[in-house]
Formats: C-alpha cells, structure tokens, sequence
C-alpha cells in the first residue's frame, strides 16, 4: 500500500502540467532562448502547482473541503473550474507572446480535458485526475513526435508504462472505479490531439 500511495504523490496530477512543459522544452527543436525557457518553467509551476495548493489550503481553512485528496465530487466542482479558468488563461498568454504556441495549445487541452471532466460530475463520474494528466502527457509527447517529426516511441512506452502504475495504484488505493481510471487517461490524450487539430488549422 506504501508504494502506491507513493506513486500517487510522486505523479501527482497538478504536477503534470510542469512535466509537460519541460518535456516540451527537451525533447523539441530549440527556437527559445535558455532564459525563456527557465521563465516559462517558473511561470508554469508557479501557476500550476504552487497556486493551486494555496488555493487547497485556504479551501481546507473554510471548511469547503475535508482534505486535500478531494474524495468527493462537490469538494472537486471550483478546483476543477479554478484549474479550467488558469489552464485557459496559461495558454491564452503563451499565444500571445507567440514563443511556445504548441505548448500554449497543449493547456488549451488541459483545459478541454477538464472541462469534460466537470460535465461527467452531472453523472455522478469522478474522473482520475492522475490518469487524465499521464494521458494528457502522453498524447502531448505524440503531437510533438508527429510536429517535429521526430521519434519518441520509446519515450511513450515509457509513459504508458507510468500510466499503468498510476491506474494500479489508483485501484488498488480504491480512488477510482475502473471506468473512471480509463475515461481519465483516455480524455487526456484525446483532448490533446483536439487541441492539436485546432492547432493546425488556426
């Protein structure tokens, strides 16, 4: 039980976006001076993990949430709207200085990702948030290998080798229904190749 509880707080979910954006600035051809790169790494990880903890804790302060693993789906319903909103407003600004436009799209997907995920709340599905941060990774780290036409295949098999641990540990810590691990993963890739399309045609 340790290790899957470890695993879920080492990938834990609002760490995704960070690992997203370092892949990115690695794996893809250098057209972004090394400040650049370190400004947009603090900014993303400012927005996306520090931000978001303090907004964790001040919800626990008042009471709206029990603690900080959001079991239930009216303690996810802001967090998840307040994540919608900064994903939205990450790539908006991206765009705008037109210096990671891929990147910029990749949290417009974010973004879709869960605002479905909010939708299924109407149906009672509590999506896994680690699994739709792996799967929105994954489907990333395609979008990159088709863009730049390089080859990341072993990469991938590597994610969907940490994928299959977050979905085990997830089960196994009775986080989840098995159908909720599954529509998470499987919305993090689509939505990124979603926000792709609209990429390309833009």
């Amino acid at each position: 039980m340790f290790v899957y509880k470890l695993i879920s707080y080492v990938l834990h979910p609002l760490l995704f976006s960070f690992m997203g954006s370092f892949l990115y600035l690695y794996l893809t051809p250098k057209h972004i001076v090394k400040q650049q790169e370190y400004i947009i790494l603090v900014i993303v990880f400012v927005s996306t993990y520090i931000i978001p903890i303090l907004l964790l804790a001040l919800l626990k302060r008042i009471n709206l949430i029990n603690d900080y693993h959001l079991r239930s789906i009216d303690e996810r319903k802001f967090p998840i709207l307040f994540f919608i909103m900064l994903s939205f407003l990450i790539g908006r600004a991206m765009t705008s200085i037109q210096i990671a436009d891929l990147l910029a799209f990749s949290f417009f997907g974010v973004a879709f990702a869960l605002s479905f995920t909010y939708l299924l709340f109407n149906i009672k599905i509590k999506t896994s948030l680690h699994t739709l941060g792996i799967g929105g990774i994954i489907g990333f780290v395609m979008v990159m290998s088709y863009e730049y036409q390089l080859n990341f295949n072993s990469i991938i098999a590597g994610l969907f080798i940490i994928a299959g641990l977050i979905g085990v540990s997830r089960l196994a810590l009775n986080a989840h229904r098995p159908k909720e691990i599954y529509i998470g993963f499987l919305l993090g890739i689509i939505c990124q190749f979603i926000s792709f399309q609209i990429y390309q045609n833009i």
